[in-house]
């Protein structure tokens, strides 16, 4: 028994090639080729040798008596794995026993048929949303685990529509019986009588102390009054020549009443200016619809207020696939209610009432309305009596004195004064 020792060979490299110094590699779409002699074969290169993106472009055609085979670099028949890998071949000298290794790119080769068009590439779908386009990447290489949340995403997704659908027939189901008038009526009257229960402070009814009905750590935690040191410091020292341009600018009538009235004592001086601060925060959101993420930081405001901001006087919805930070006639009516809080601490328990419906921009009734639901006391302004200057002050007050006041709900509405 004899043993055929395989002859050893050794590799070449052939160094650096050009582009067109490329081994090519053909594949046929359709089967192989049982006779690849009788195929002519030529290799056709983009005339533009300035355009980065088209002087790489190469496009291979074979030739034979029955059918003719064109390959492409580039487009929709391309193989995109040329992009993704780099391929080598080896040429064997056998003279030598010496194989040359060249670089490679792949074709595949489809028929052309005389007289069929190619279908075009069809243009991306500029509609889709972001949203779509990543189900798009989940569906195609996302894990189990992520095909599994969103299959279950879009069963919700349908039933949340099935309940739209059937909650808008039953709203037109209503409105066909009662009328879009009455509704309308119905609609308004419910915001006069305010339901503000669940947008006011937390309070405490049965408290021994005015301090503790509306608790000072429920408006300000220590941890939040702790991060509003630097901004406060900022508020703490603006000149009078700046609190006369934040008079003259309005919206911060409040704020600019608590600064100019601040004690002298540091301790006291600190935390009344760090309210202050937060103060303009509230009256600037109320002035606003929606707010940004980048809400307050020209002020200064600390992220950890920018976050509690957001979290407890916005109303997230949905616009375009994005999420959006709305502030709804509910939320201001929370934010006049913590602001009025936050002044009847400042202000030994009495706070301005006029001043403050003109920062939030509501209606002197719709700040009435907040004070009465708190249980405050109001305090109309005297008539016939004024200040030493002369002027008559016609703000109305509201302080808090316990037993809180119970004010009966007017559910009718006030008709007007006939002229005669």
């Amino acid at each position: 028994m004899t043993t055929t020792m395989a002859a050893s060979c050794s590799l070449v490299c052939c160094g650096e090639e050009r582009d067109s110094d490329k081994a090519v590699i053909v594949r046929f779409s359709n089967g192989s080729v049982k006779n690849a002699d009788t195929l002519h074969f030529t290799m056709y290169k983009n005339a533009d040798e300035n355009n980065p993106r088209k002087k790489s472009r190469r496009m291979l055609v074979a030739e034979s008596d029955r059918l003719s085979y064109v390959g492409t670099n580039f487009g929709a028949g391309s193989l995109k794995c040329n992009n993704l890998c780099q391929y080598y071949v080896g040429v064997l000298n056998r003279q030598t026993m010496q194989m040359e290794v060249h670089n490679a790119q792949l074709f595949n080769m489809q028929p052309d048929i005389p007289g069929e068009t190619t279908e075009t590439a069809k243009p991306q779908d500029t509609t889709q949303t972001y949203r779509d386009k990543v189900d798009s990447l989940i569906e195609a290489f996302g894990t189990n685990k992520q095909k599994r949340a969103l299959s279950s995403r879009r069963l919700n997704q349908v039933g949340s529509d099935t309940l739209h659908q059937a909650v808008a027939k039953a709203a037109n189901t209503v409105i066909d019986q009662k009328g879009l008038e009455a509704l309308q009526q119905e609609v308004a009257e419910t915001e006069s009588q305010g339901d503000l229960a669940i947008h006011l402070p937390p309070c405490n009814a049965d408290a021994d102390r005015p301090e503790n009905v509306y608790l000072y750590d429920d408006l300000l935690s220590p941890v939040e009054l702790n991060a509003l040191e630097q901004a406060g410091s900022k508020m703490a020292a603006l000149t009078t020549e700046e609190l006369q341009k934040m008079r003259d600018d309005g919206g911060c009538l409040c704020v600019v009443k608590i600064l100019e009235n601040m004690p002298t004592v540091d301790e006291t001086r600190d935390k009344i200016s760090r309210n202050a601060f937060y103060l303009s925060l509230l009256l600037k959101m109320a002035r606003q619809k929606s707010i940004t993420r980048k809400f307050g930081q020209e002020e200064g405001c600390p992220r950890i207020i920018q976050s509690k901001l957001l979290r407890t006087f916005t109303v997230e919805t949905f616009n375009n696939g994005r999420v959006q930070n709305m502030v709804s006639s509910s939320m201001r009516a929370k934010l006049a209610g913590y602001s009025l809080a936050l002044l009847l601490h400042v202000g030994h328990m009495t706070a301005d009432l006029t001043l403050l419906h003109r920062d939030l921009g509501i209606s002197e009734a719709r700040m009435t309305e907040v004070a009465k639901s708190m249980g405050l006391t109001l305090i109309k302004p005297a008539r016939g009596k004024s200040n030493e200057d002369g002027l008559r002050d016609e703000h109305r007050h509201a302080s808090l004195v316990l037993p809180l006041v119970k004010y009966d709900q007017f559910m009718e509405r006030r008709k007007r004064k006939k002229m005669h």
